[in-house]
This record gives C-alpha cells, sequence and structure tokens, in this order.
C-alpha cells in the first residue's frame, strides 16, 4: 500500500474522518533524516505486519496519510541518515523509534517492575536498544530491537463530555501535597488490594476523606507520564520509583492503572481527576522536560535520539558526540529549538486539556530557560510561551528554580507568576530548630517569605513554595532520627543522595525505645510543622510526614518501590496527624496565618497594610543587634492581616531547650495552639483569654489569636473559586 502525502500537521497520529479520503495522518518531526519509515504491529506490538515510507517531507515535518486506518493501530518509526556522532547525529534504522507524542505506548523497555538482578533474558534484551555497538561505540548497531522496542497506538478522536469545575484555589489559600500516587495508597487498609498503588486509588473514598480533614487543597504528584527504567536499574533488580524518567511526555504511565476490565490507563487517570475535582481539589502535576529516559551517549535509543538527536539535545560545543550533563541524568533538553519547544507545550496543553489538570511542577526548571548557547534567560522561549498560551497560562506554574551547570540557580529569578521551591526556606527551619543554627533575622526573613527573593516584579509570597521535606530528601520523620543518610539499599555504596540534610538524631542514630529520645523528636516534629503552617508563602507537605513516615534514614528512595517508600498507614502517629489537622485548620480559619501580601513593619503600616510586629520575649521590640545575636534566639511576631481582613495573631517561638516567659503585646490573646502537647491543642488553663505574661516549653512555638475581634467564618479552601 502506497500511502497518500496528507497533511504535515498537527505533530503525532491523527485520525482523519472528514474528506475524500479517510485513515490516520502521521507526522513526524526528524529535519536531517533522509527517509522515514512508518512500521505497523499487532494489538500487543509483537509482530511487525507492514512497512511503508511516509512520502513527503515539509520543511522537516515527514508526512503521510494511512487510508483506511483507524484508532488503535499500533506503529513504531525508523529514521534513515547519516550515522555521524562527531556531528550530532545518530540514525540507525535497525532501532523501532517511539514517536515523541504517542499518547498511549504499547509495550515496555525491559522489565516494569523490581524483579531478580541476575536474569540474562533481560541483560541481552536490553543490550538491543543503544543505538551504537558495545564495543565499537563510534558505530551503529546492526540488530534489531522491534520486538522488544516501545510502540504508540493511535489515540481515537477526543470526546470531551461535561466534567466537573477546576477547584480554582486561590493563591493565599493553596496548601500542596506532595505525593507519590503508589507509595501513598500501596498499604491503606481501607483500600481493595487490587486497587492499591493505582489512579483510582487516589481517589477512593478513604483518601478523599483523608485529604479533606487534613486541609490539603492541592494534590502535587510527582510523575505520571510514560517511563523506561534505566537499564542500570534494572540490572540491579530496581526501578525508577519516583518516575524521573520521562520517554513519552503525553502518555499516563501504565503501571498506575488498575487494570480493571473495561476501563484504561487514560480513562481511569482522567475519572481520577474528575473525583478530586469534584471534592475541591486541585491536582498538580511534577514533569520531567530537562531530560529524558535516553541518558547518555551510551544509553539507549527509543525516540528522540534517534529521530532529530542534534535537534532534541544540547550537545558539548566542540564534541557533539557527547550530551550536555546539565541535569545529572545524562542528557538536557534544548526548549531553545522551536519544535522542542512546541512538543513540550504540546504535552502540557494536553494534560490541561484531556485530563484537566490544573498545574504542573517543573522538575529542573532551570533546564528549560537555558538558550542555544547554554545560557539561563528568564525571557526564554519557554516562559513566554506559557504566559501567551490561552489554556496553560491560566494554571499553576512551580519552578524546581535550578540543575547542575553553570549559573543554574535560579531561586527568584523566575517570571511573575511562577510560584517556586524554595530550599532556602527548607534549609534555614531545619538548621533552626534541629542545629541551633540561625539568628532571628534569618528566621524571621523566611517566615514572612523570603522577601529578598521574591519581592520584584509584583510577585507576591506566595511565590516561595515552603518545605521542610520532599520526596528528595529525608523525611520529618528521619529529619528528626538520623545524623547520616543510609541509601545502602540503593546499590551505590551509599555515595548517592544528599551530603547535608541539618538534621539531627536527637541523640541516637536510627529507631530507640528510649521515651526521652522519643518524646523530643515528636515535639520538634510538631515545632517544624507549625512554623511552616505559619509562614507567609505557598506550604507544601510530603505525604505521609503527617503521620510520622520513615524511610529507615534512605534520603534518596527513588529506587525503592517497596515498604521503605510505602506509607504504613496502619503504624500511624495518631497524635501528629491531629497536630497537622489542627494547624490547617487554624491556617484556613485565621487571615494572619496565610496572609498573601507583603508585611509592612507595624509602625510603618496604615489601617489597609498587612503588617508585623517583631518582639524579644521580653515584650520589647526587636532592633539592631537583637536580630543578628545568637545568644538569644526567642522570639515572638504579631501578624496583622489588615483592616477588615480578620484577627491578628502572635507567634511565640522559643527554640532553645529550657523554657521561656513571653510578655504579650496589648491585645486579648487566646491561645489556639501549643507543640508542646501532643495534639497541638492549648492547655486547658489557657482557655481564657490571656493578658500577662506566658511558658513557652522548650523547643516549641503557640499560636495566640486576639480575641477581643469578631470570629472569622471558616470556609472550606474548595469553595474558593478566585484563581
Amino acid at each position: 500500500m502506497t500511502l497518500a502525502s496528507g497533511q504535515p500537521g498537527p505533530l503525532g497520529a491523527h485520525c482523519v474522518v472528514d474528506g475524500e479520503q479517510a485513515g490516520v495522518n502521521f507526522t513526524v518531526w526528524a529535519p536531517d533524516a533522509t527517509r522515514l519509515e512508518l512500521c505497523l504491529f499487532d494489538d500487543r506490538g509483537e509482530h511487525e505486519i507492514g512497512r511503508h515510507d511516509l512520502p513527503c517531507c515539509s520543511e522537516g515535518v515527514w508526512h503521510g496519510l494511512l487510508p483506511g486506518a483507524g484508532a488503535g493501530l499500533v506503529y513504531g518509526l525508523r529514521a534513515h541518515g547519516p550515522w555521524a556522532p562527531h556531528q550530532g547525529h545518530r540514525f540507525n534504522p535497525a532501532k523501532l523509534l517511539l514517536d515523541p507524542w504517542a499518547q498511549e505506548v504499547v509495550g515496555s523497555y525491559g522489565r516494569q517492575g523490581p524483579g531478580p538482578a541476575d536474569d540474562a533474558a533481560l541483560a541481552a534484551e536490553l543490550a538491543l536498544h543503544p543505538g551504537h555497538t558495545p564495543q565499537a561505540p563510534e558505530q551503529p548497531d546492526p540488530r534489531d530491537n522491534a520486538r522488544h522496542a516501545l510502540k504508540a497506538r493511535v489515540p481515537a478522536p477526543a470526546l470531551y463530555a461535561a466534567r466537573p469545575p477546576r477547584p480554582r484555589i486561590a493563591r493565599d489559600r493553596m496548601v500542596l501535597y506532595e505525593a507519590h500516587i503508589r507509595s501513598l495508597t500501596m498499604r491503606h487498609p481501607a483500600i481493595e488490594p487490587a486497587l492499591r498503588g493505582s489512579y483510582a486509588a487516589l481517589a477512593h473514598p478513604a483518601m478523599l476523606a483523608h485529604y479533606r480533614e487534613l486541609g490539603i487543597t492541592t494534590l502535587n504528584l510527582l510523575p505520571v507520564h510514560f517511563r523506561a527504567d534505566e537499564a542500570a536499574l534494572q540490572l540491579r533488580g530496581l526501578s525508577n520509583h519516583w518516575g524521573y524518567s520521562p520517554i513519552a511526555w503525553l502518555a499516563p504511565e501504565t503501571r498506575y492503572w488498575s487494570g480493571r476490565p473495561g476501563t484504561s490507563a487514560a480513562g481511569e487517570f482522567r475519572d481520577m481527576v474528575d473525583t478530586l475535582h469534584a471534592a475541591g481539589i486541585e491536582v498538580v502535576l511534577d514533569v520531567v522536560f530537562n531530560h529524558t529516559a535516553e541518558t547518555d551517549a551510551s544509553g539507549p535509543t527509543l525516540s528522540l535520539r534517534g529521530l532529530a538527536n542534534a535537534r532534541y539535545y544540547h550537545l558539548m560545543p566542540g564534541n557533539p558526540a557527547h550530551d550536555q550533563n546539565w541535569t545529572g541524568c545524562g542528557n538536557s533538553v534544548k526548549l531553545a529549538e522551536p519544535r522542542v519547544l512546541e512538543l513540550v507545550v504540546g504535552a502540557l496543553r494536553h494534560w490541561a486539556t484531556h485530563y484537566g489538570i490544573d498545574g504542573f511542577r517543573f522538575d529542573l526548571a532551570s533546564t528549560l530557560g537555558r538558550d542555544r548557547h547554554g545560557n539561563f534567560n528568564r525571557d526564554a522561549g519557554f516562559f513566554a510561551a506559557l504566559q501567551a498560551d490561552p489554556v496553560l497560562s491560566d494554571l499553576k506554574w512551580i519552578a524546581e528554580p535550578w540543575d547542575l551547570g553553570a549559573g543554574g540557580y535560579q531561586l527568584g529569578a523566575f517570571p511573575a507568576g511562577w510560584m517556586e521551591w524554595n530550599d532556602q526556606y527548607r534549609d534555614t527551619m531545619r538548621a533552626w530548630w534541629l542545629r541551633g543554627i540561625g539568628d532571628r533575622g534569618v528566621f524571621a526573613h523566611r517566615l514572612a517569605g523570603s522577601n529578598t527573593q521574591f519581592h520584584h516584579d509584583s510577585r507576591a509570597p506566595t511565590a516561595s513554595v515552603n518545605y521542610l521535606a520532599a520526596h528528595d530528601g529525608f523525611t520529618l520523620r528521619d529529619l528528626v532520627s538520623y545524623d547520616h543518610k543510609h541509601n545502602q539499599a540503593n546499590g551505590e555504596n551509599n555515595r548517592d543522595g544528599h551530603h547535608h540534610n541539618a538534621s539531627w538524631n536527637c541523640g541516637v542514630e536510627g529507631e530507640t525505645d528510649s521515651v526521652e529520645v522519643n518524646e523530643l523528636r515528636h515535639r520538634l516534629q510538631r515545632a517544624l510543622m507549625a512554623t511552616l503552617l505559619c509562614s507567609q508563602g505557598t506550604p507544601m507537605l510530603l505525604a505521609g510526614d503527617e503521620i510520622g513516615h520513615s524511610q529507615g534514614g534512605n534520603n534518596n528512595a527513588y529506587c525503592q518501590d517497596n515498604a521503605t517508600t510505602w506509607l504504613d498507614w496502619a503504624a500511624a502517629d495518631r497524635d501528629l496527624l491531629a497536630c497537622t489537622r489542627r494547624l490547617l485548620q487554624l491556617r484556613h480559619r485565621w487571615a494572619a496565618l496565610r496572609i498573601g501580601r507583603w508585611l509592612s513593619p507595624a509602625a510603618e503600616a496604615d489601617a489597609d497594610s498587612a503588617s508585623a510586629l517583631w518582639l524579644r520575649a521580653d515584650g520589647r521590640a526587636l532592633t539592631g543587634t537583637d536580630w543578628a545575636g545568637t545568644a538569644d534566639r526567642a522570639l515572638a511576631v504579631r501578624l496583622d492581616p489588615g483592616a477588615g481582613k480578620g484577627s491578628p495573631a502572635i507567634v511565640l517561638v522559643n527554640p532553645e531547650a529550657s523554657p521561656r516567659r513571653f510578655v504579650l503585646p496589648a491585645g486579648t490573646w487566646t491561645s489556639v495552639f501549643d507543640s508542646d502537647r501532643r495534639d497541638g491543642a492549648p492547655a486547658p488553663d489557657t482557655d481564657s483569654p490571656l493578658t500577662g505574661p506566658i511558658a513557652v516549653a522548650g523547643r516549641s512555638l503557640c499560636i495566640l489569636i486576639d480575641s477581643a475581634t469578631a470570629a472569622e467564618p471558616h470556609p472550606s479552601p474548595s469553595e474558593n473559586t478566585s484563581s
């Protein structure tokens, strides 16, 4: 069969149902290729049943229409062209390639989960995928890998039914909850075993109840796009559990599909998002556009490398046989190339429109803003494309504002509209509570929104995503249980992971039966959590921190798809959970604890300004050397959201081991939180309004509300419709 010429767009495979000739239109961008073959397979992708040249090339886009074809057809690509690594070209038609625009992937790269490490068949299969010969990297490998290669399935035309509206949580009410679909649900006793670890499990009634009762507004899911685990991990019997090894940016990962009859991964994912939206919960996806699973030049040729290696990736200047590795994962995607940018923006639009995603957290986002010369540019095309897109401009964007390249640390440098992970907040608060490091000035700076980094270009304090723990690093429980990382199970001789964690084991490394040590650990977790949820900015909790989840000291559990990362709900720390719920209820209820505007000094504030009055424990205002001294670090801050915005609050902070007495500023104060108590509830003797000095236990934080003002309403964050 000879293909018709078809159309050069849109890219990917699309059913054509109108016009004289129905079929599937295939388009592939491969401007340096000399020939593109379309290879057709049986439904399981195991046997090739046809091969056709794409007949036309229009400005670097190869295209053709296959008459009579329709949705469900399985296909792959073979690209002919020069094998010239010294010029950046790695064409090898012996390697079947996945369409970069694939919306559904058939097959897997090697094994899809943990398994035996001594599997000779697995090793032989993985060895087929690199484009070069193992013995001579400068030569193409002639062995055909089609049987084991990833293929795409032609998608059916999208039919959009009525769906629940986006919750559109206001920025000052957002509470992010970073979660891994599988880790969060694999051990939940209320979820049926057949559903655990799946998209369906994430929206199970038991999980919805937890989100509501906890008080989070926005799920931030670790990557769900289709991935290919690194060969080295598979040969060690491990997998890339976190999912930071993407190969198909538009396709959902099938490993999180329950496999229930009559469902699909895509359908189950859409249903999950709809259910969460109906419950008032936003869904933000962690997306990885800085690198791909093809790793470095010795890695597999799965898709982009075989189609346009010199265009898709940043290559070493003067030595294009090697990739730039600003990501630490072997390669760096070149978004300075317009067609690559088109693919990334197209993937984002697909997740936003087809699945209803509310926003994105961009992994190693500095790489996305690098120009052709490798320099970070806040006016880069990627940022402009998001701002100009009518769909994406209305969503939430969160940057991990760094990569490993020169000039890669860009905290605070992203354009207006972006939120950014604030690792300086994380490090300051850890050091303050656990290491006794830091003066009042640095603590206050982070508590008040990190204005040095974010108070520019009309950005608000909510641009700072404050966090104490994330997927990458110690959990909150491990921060107070380990002085050192324990990553031996990763198979890298404990060399991987952060070396400096600002943690403290409270006197004993790891688990202990010591009542005194455990009580100290509990108190510190409560104080840290309270600090996070009193700070100005957008708070992010790591799923499991609210129930005391430990990873046994592993601070880089990216390859641990087992009890190390699966939350043990049966062993949950119920007191810590109650404490966290109380804190989030207070944050949602009292505007003073979630001020979304920059604070003014109390002495300079007008009636409409949000203001802060910073005090010593003796009630006097902090001045001069009070800020920089470390002999006495206790402090209090009176937070006033402004006239008509709600009641003022006061936060009393005692980071030292001994109790301190605090003189309160003028007001009629009622205690609403005390981190010295297991569930955070104030002591019984503090129910009545307080006017005199009060004692704050060592390593503790208390919150008081001015009870002389009118009580504020307590709306659910999901009822807020402002964007």
